[in-house]
């Protein structure tokens, strides 16, 4: 067995006993350098946190654990396709490959159907099924100027 299949198997296992333990079937491993850094399971319903995803799950503790904001030099092995939140989440992250197992297909045979999402994106913010309506304030962009103008900070 290669390395990248024991790593898969890991993340399956890791899905298999988030089932056993009332999450869902989800499981993740975060890998640098040929090792596991961290791993991370479903915990939605068990946490009561509906972005406590495998993945995130994984992003989460690979980062605490390497005292990281980014995770260069790391790959994301997953039991399944991402959803759209987790694919954000690991290139913000800055993960370098992605390995999964299932299709989003086979997750939406299950009930974990992502389609309505990334049906969504694409649409004008206000033309989605949960409207994004922008509120026009003076100086909105206040922020990102006080951002650009800020010379100690930490870029991401």
């Amino acid at each position: 067995m290669t390395d990248k299949e024991i790593f898969m198997r890991r993340a399956l296992e890791l899905a298999a006993g988030s089932v056993a333990a009332g999450g869902g079937p989800f499981g993740s491993v975060v890998v640098r350098d040929g090792r596991v850094v961290a791993e991370g399971c479903n915990r939605v319903t068990l946490a009561c946190d509906p972005t406590a995803h495998g993945e995130v799950e994984a992003i989460r503790a690979a980062c605490r654990s390497l005292g990281v904001f980014r995770l260069d030099g790391c790959e994301l092995y997953t039991s399944c396709e991402p959803c759209p939140m987790c694919l954000g989440a690991a290139y913000w992250a800055g993960i370098e490959r992605i390995y999964y197992a299932a299709t989003r297909d086979d997750a939406a045979r299950a009930g974990f159907d992502d389609s309505l999402i990334y049906d969504e994106i694409p649409l004008a913010p206000d033309r989605r099924r949960v409207p994004a309506v922008r509120l026009e304030l003076a100086d909105a962009a206040g922020p990102f100027r006080l951002w650009s103008e800020k010379e100690d900070k930490t870029a991401y």
